[in-house]
């Protein structure tokens, strides 16, 4: 009833239906402004978030690795709530979704600031804050592959900009609160923050489109455009969409190779953004110089991510989208083996610098790469497949790999960042291997695939000439079998 009455308040009145905007523009830029902000909480505010864990585990009494499950647990539930947000998304559209999960962030942040146990918080901001971060991000995600396709990835580029901007923010706002409010009072303020994702949620309009190309054909709205499908899996996608998982994606080779390497990615991605303030400190910088560290990076990956989304759209780009991917996540990775070698903060200001690069350029294509593998089609039912399995490296990256057993045993964060660039680089190694194999492969069964087509089209055109040829031959029969219809319709 919530969605029902959500849907009739924002959508517009039967009498006053929208006139169809064509892809790539029009009022698609608006629910790029709204992808923005909602995709900027998604991804900034379990980063930004770790600036108040000192504070919070003197307060609590807890461990380093008891306070870093906050943002692990966050993150994991923001990305295993993909497939119930894809299903919400389908059935009651981004818009009403969006609004909801911004109303679930806010109120997990104020009611996180009167907790007493790790235990709580963890519900709080971790499972129901997460789980209004994934409404935001999957129905943001979903409806730009709707309005845009021409220009979509410059869009996709745009919208996770996002992230770095409010997390450039972010990162000083949440000291200052720190300083004037202490950490609850800063967890009060961040809620309000927050329910500003409601207001994106309302820029979020369903696409509108001809049911039929009739004359007398009605407008009707719908989230979707034809996106002819390459293959039969793509082809029957949408039936499949309507299930929860969709596993007959494991069919696809192209889909398998960049689930592997995105999972090795995401598991070495965090730890060291998590960690970086702590790092820092641990080098001799001051609280508020390593905060800052954080808003460089931001500052930097604010202007990639869109500048990214120009050159991927470039014709010399676009075709080759995944092997760009590639060489984004080596990048980044060789980024962290690089950074032991930072031993004062103008070599940390430097790692934060190439770090925002390499990190603003994999999540400028990240899901641009799917949407280019699935089709806007596949693609709600192909990222909530891909994020609920994405969670389980994005739960035990920071914690596990991170404090349990680098920090906690050898006592210093510079085994962390070689175990995170050490991942990294396989996985974008393994993806520019595997991409070249795959397309190799796809050249080979193209001409076998041609081949079979058009000894269907011979059948099919060799059983209509006989069945012509046969009705030439008998059209006393022909007419026999039609009297009796004409009688009855007499």
């Amino acid at each position: 009833m919530f969605f029902r009455s959500l849907n009739r308040i924002m959508s517009p009145a039967p009498g006053q239906e929208l006139d169809p905007k064509p892809l790539d523009g029009g009022w698609g830029w608006m629910v790029v402004v709204g992808a923005h902000i909602s995709i900027g909480f998604a991804y900034s505010t379990s980063k930004a978030l770790s600036i108040f864990f000192k504070e919070i585990q003197e307060d609590l009494g807890v461990s380093n690795s008891e306070i870093a499950w906050i943002s692990s647990i966050m993150l994991a539930v923001m990305y295993a709530g993909g497939p119930v947000s894809s299903v919400l998304v389908n059935r009651f559209g981004s818009r009403p979704i969006v609004m909801l999960g911004g109303l679930m962030c806010g109120v997990s942040m104020v009611t996180a600031s009167f907790g007493s146990s790790i235990i709580y918080l963890y519900l709080c901001i971790g499972v129901i804050g997460g789980f209004g971060l994934s409404l935001n991000l999957n129905a943001s995600l979903i409806i730009i592959s709707k309005y845009f396709l021409a220009k979509r990835p410059l869009a996709n580029g745009l919208a996770m900009a996002g992230s770095p901007v409010f997390l450039c923010f972010q990162a000083p706002l949440y000291q200052y609160l720190l300083d004037i409010f202490a950490w609850r009072g800063s967890l009060l303020v961040l809620g309000g923050l927050m329910l500003n994702c409601c207001v994106a949620g309302a820029l979020m309009r369903p696409v509108t489109r001809h049911c039929q190309p009739s004359s007398s054909a009605t407008q009707k709205k719908v989230e979707e455009q034809p996106d002819p499908c390459s293959s039969k899996l793509k082809e029957n996608c949408m039936e499949n969409a309507k299930k929860f998982l969709d596993l007959s994606f494991f069919k696809d080779r192209g889909f398998v190779i960049y689930l592997i390497g995105s999972i090795m990615f995401i598991f070495g991605a965090y730890a060291p953004i998590v960690f970086l303030s702590a790092y820092a400190i641990e080098r001799g910088v001051e609280e508020y110089a390593a905060a800052y560290l954080l808003t460089i990076m931001g500052f930097v990956d604010m202007f990639v991510r869109p500048c990214t989304g120009l050159v991927a759209n470039s014709k010399w780009i676009r075709p080759r989208i995944q092997y760009f991917f590639s060489f984004a996540v080596v990048f980044n990775g060789t980024c962290h083996l690089l950074c032991p070698l930072a031993n004062s903060y103008i070599f940390l200001v430097v790692y934060a610098v190439f770090f925002g690069i390499g990190f603003g350029m994999v999540f400028a294509l990240i899901f641009e790469c799917l949407m280019d593998l699935m089709g806007s089609q596949c693609f709600p039912s192909a990222v909530g497949l891909v994020t609920i399995i994405e969670c389980f490296p994005m739960l035990l990256g920071p914690p596990a790999g991170g404090n349990w057993l680098l920090v906690d045993v050898f006592g210093d964060y510079m085994y962390l960042y070689l175990m995170c660039g050490s991942v990294t680089v396989t996985g974008g190694l393994f993806l520019f291997v595997m991409n070249a194999y795959n397309y190799r492969m796809l050249e080979k069964e193209k001409p076998a695939k041609d081949r079979e087509q058009k000894l269907e089209n011979r059948e099919n055109c060799d059983q209509q000439s006989l069945s012509e040829a046969g009705m030439r031959e008998t059209p006393e029969a022909a007419i026999e079998g039609t009297e009796p219809e004409a009688k009855e319709k007499n």
